[in-house]
């Protein structure tokens, strides 16, 4: 079936957004908390400590959160047209509410509680309640950004075809 123009670019934006937020998650995971982390490395000794790092960090994680809400919006939104009216691809379906309940997952839980913690001062962030559930927010991100480029893939092969 020979596809219209407008459903040419509501494809294309669909890889557009995927793309925006892989590229997002990588960004902000690999590139910018390397940095905000260990600004001793750049700007010599006693700049910042490690809990005026994270406050910085969460700044960034708190716009970044806008961005993943709105682009995995829109992933949803075509998904779901896909899966009713295109092609029925169940596998699609799976991946993307597992990207959906990471995405929530951040965005509503993670974020809120490092927030918290980070209102009641240095010592709320060094405890080991706080490590593991700022370990656990960084595996859930990382099993999103996996999500991500499944759908991605999975998506192109399907177009391909």
């Amino acid at each position: 079936m020979k596809k219209t123009a407008l459903q040419k670019n509501i494809f294309t934006t669909y890889l557009l957004f995927i793309g925006i937020c892989i590229g997002a998650e990588i960004a902000v995971g690999a590139l910018v908390a390397s940095v905000i982390f260990f600004p001793g490395a750049y700007l010599g000794d006693g700049v910042l400590s490690h809990f005026q790092s994270g406050i910085l960090m969460t700044q960034i994680f708190l716009r970044f959160n806008i961005l993943l809400i709105v682009c995995t919006f829109f992933i949803a939104v075509y998904e779901v047209y896909s899966y009713f009216i295109k092609n029925h691809d169940f596998i699609s379906v799976v991946i993307l509410f597992v990207v959906l309940a990471g995405v929530l997952a951040f965005v509503l839980y993670f974020t809120p509680y490092i927030l918290e913690a980070q209102k009641m001062g240095a010592q709320a962030t060094s405890t080991k309640e706080f490590k593991d559930i700022h370990s656990f927010s960084e595996l859930v991100i990382k099993i999103v950004l996996i999500g991500q480029i499944a759908l991605f893939f999975r998506r192109v092969l399907i177009e391909l075809k």
